[in-house]
């Protein structure tokens, strides 16, 4: 456990990323995150995987500024695959106006990229899973069912259209969410997390328990990606089934919602979308920021007064 007081988040919280405190007005935003390939293309294999490292940053309220490749892969790989690897990834590097600085590489049997990025953000503007306050709404920037998707792509399952709407939203950026966030008043915005690997439930989960508090979700409001409803059966990932397994005692599900929403609620994404938490009396004035910046925020619950679960699903 650190003791420097310069360090203003850390694991404890379960964060996104770790912020460091240089002087009153800079911190470092630091993460690092890399994964398997999810989909055929390698080019947008680089591309997601560069998006899904970035948003560790956006999800603190800071502002990526370099990065690091790190990657992993078999000897015998054509070498005109890992190039397209990187060029994904640098193409989206380059779109959200981060400076790649080099990286580092390592033979292994199954391929693995990604990035350490390190990003600045106002100390006293860190948004982090600690602040959600009882009676801020929760406002999801980006659909789910990367998860359910990719499994099903895997396995030649998934059709055409479902697999262009999970690759449009896994290299959309979170930048214009962050940025929309950035421009409101201190007090606005409470707390954010981005949607990965532990799902909606997971990462919820995370906030709420970091935050001291619980939280009401409206299942119904919360949207799906085409097709994705229609590929659950058969198509669970196993870290849907993990997640289920580690966040289920804490979270308390009607029975009336179906057991298809169920399973996208605890579905692992990939580059997801914001949870944003925010203060009731600038809900509206958050979603008209979001949706002028083009991204379509839907309200998917509320965070209320600590209770005997982290989460309530009606």
């Amino acid at each position: 456990m650190t003791h420097d007081d310069r360090v203003l988040v850390d694991y404890r919280t379960a964060d996104d990323a770790g912020v460091y405190r240089l002087d009153e007005d800079r911190a470092l935003v630091q993460t690092v995150d890399f994964f398997t390939p999810i989909v055929d293309d390698p080019f947008v294999y680089g591309q997601i995987a560069a998006a899904n490292a970035l948003s560790d940053v956006y999800a603190m309220g800071g502002r990526p500024l370099t990065a690091l490749a790190i990657a992993g892969f078999p000897k015998e790989l054509d070498h005109a695959v890992l190039s397209s690897i990187f060029a994904g990834g640098l193409d989206m590097l380059r779109r959200a106006g981060v400076a790649l600085l080099g990286g580092h590489t390592v033979q292994d049997q199954e391929i693995k990229f990604g990035y350490a990025v390190t990003g600045e953000v106002d100390p006293r503007r860190v948004l982090s899973n600690a602040g959600a306050q009882a009676g801020d709404h929760l406002l999801l920037t980006k659909a789910l069912g990367t998860g359910v998707i990719a499994t099903a792509l895997k396995f030649g399952r998934a059709n055409d259209a479902a697999v262009a709407a999970a690759v449009r939203s896994m290299t959309t950026l979170n930048r214009d969410a962050a940025e929309a966030m950035r421009d409101l008043p201190a007090g606005a915005v409470h707390a954010c997390t981005d949607i990965t690997g532990f799902g909606l439930l997971g990462h919820a989960s995370e906030l709420a328990a970091a935050s001291g508090r619980s939280i009401a979700l409206d299942a119904a409001s919360v949207p799906f990606l085409e097709g994705a409803r229609e590929l659950v059966r058969g198509n669970i990932p196993g870290g849907g089934k993990t997640n289920r397994t580690h966040f289920g005692a804490r979270i308390e599900i009607d029975p009336a919602v179906p057991e298809d929403v169920v399973d996208l609620l605890f579905d692992p994404q990939t580059s997801g979308g914001l949870l944003i938490s925010v203060a009731a009396d600038a809900m509206d004035r958050t979603r008209r920021a979001l949706e002028s910046a083009g991204v379509q925020a839907r309200a998917v619950g509320r965070v209320v007064e600590s209770g005997p679960t982290l989460i309530r699903v009606r």
